[in-house]
């Protein structure tokens, strides 16, 4: 297949500077629209990346950012907003998908690959509302379109296992909520590779993926692997949901908001998957096992 003029929205983020290199190694032509494009200038060392300022809620300058391009790439997502009545999750996951699937109409850009959540739509909370939500209008939007749903994330600067590890530095005892909900976390790497190949396949236009690592472990057990791998001895303390739900009450007005009550009400949702998306793409998943201990030996102490 030619090689393609991609837009990504989110190409600066975790997730983005992994498959903005993935595809450019695919030789496609990428365009990355961001705020503040000096962030992140090791993107722009890659020949075919071009990084431009951009407010992509603002959908008139979105739409002149989309025109000559043959597919658009959402990945932008929170996983806090200001406030906590839903208003910040709903603008960045469903408005915005609005305004990109009406700036991929106006330019004729007939496919758009969606960035979601694995178990969108279930539980109560914001975050995973509105991931379906969006969800839904792309489905409806008429596009050629391919919806990815992943469980956590890791690798190389990851918002997980790095995360963790820089909390532990901070306390020899870790109060955790939930320390019983489940993941299957999903290397970047693999996450990317879906995405590249997807985007090249029309056999998954109109299809969606969960994205899935090999192994389920309890948030617990996570943080308790973490601190061993850093050599740390720590005492990870799991909370009862009542204090579980008081530390994401009182996390919220803390630097940084470490735990909402939206956090909390997503961590009562296991995050494990009943489909292998990346079988179905014929990827095989990468265990954590072979990627994170050097991850966190290369990690700031």
């Amino acid at each position: 297949m030619k090689p393609l003029r991609i837009v990504v929205l989110g190409g600066t983020g975790f997730v983005g500077r992994h498959l903005v290199a993935r595809l450019h190694a695919d030789g496609h032509s990428i365009r990355v629209l961001s705020r503040n494009r000096d962030r992140k200038r090791e993107l722009s060392v890659l020949p075919r990346v071009r990084i431009d300022n951009c407010d992509v809620h603002d959908a008139a300058a979105l739409a002149r950012a989309l025109a000559g391009a043959d597919a658009a790439i959402n990945l932008v997502g929170i996983l806090n907003e200001r406030g906590s009545d839903g208003s910040g999750f709903h603008k960045a996951h469903v408005v915005l998908t609005e305004t990109l699937i009406a700036a991929c109409k106006a330019n004729s850009v007939p496919r758009l690959l969606q960035m979601s959540a694995l178990r969108a739509g279930e539980g109560s909370s914001h975050y995973l509302r509105t991931r379906a939500e969006a969800e839904a209008r792309v489905r409806n939007s008429g596009l050629a379109w391919t919806i990815f749903r992943p469980s956590v994330i890791f690798g190389r600067d990851d918002g997980l296992f790095t995360r963790f590890a820089a909390l532990l530095t901070l306390t020899p005892v870790l109060p955790l909520a939930r320390p019983g909900a489940r993941f299957a976390p999903v290397f970047v790497g693999d996450v990317s590779e879906a995405f590249a190949r997807a985007l090249v396949h029309p056999h998954s236009i109109g299809h969606s993926y969960e994205l899935f690592g090999p192994r389920v472990i309890a948030l617990k057990d996570l943080v308790r692997w973490t601190a061993q791998l850093r050599g740390m001895r720590r005492w990870i303390i799991g909370l009862p949901d009542a204090l579980g739900a008081l530390q994401a009450r009182v996390g919220e007005w803390l630097p940084g908001k470490p735990i909402s009550r939206d956090n909390f009400r997503s961590l009562l949702i296991d995050s494990v998957g009943t489909r292998d998306g990346l079988g179905e793409l014929g990827i095989v998943a990468t265990p954590m096992e072979l990627i994170v201990p050097a991850l966190l030996a290369k990690a700031p102490r």
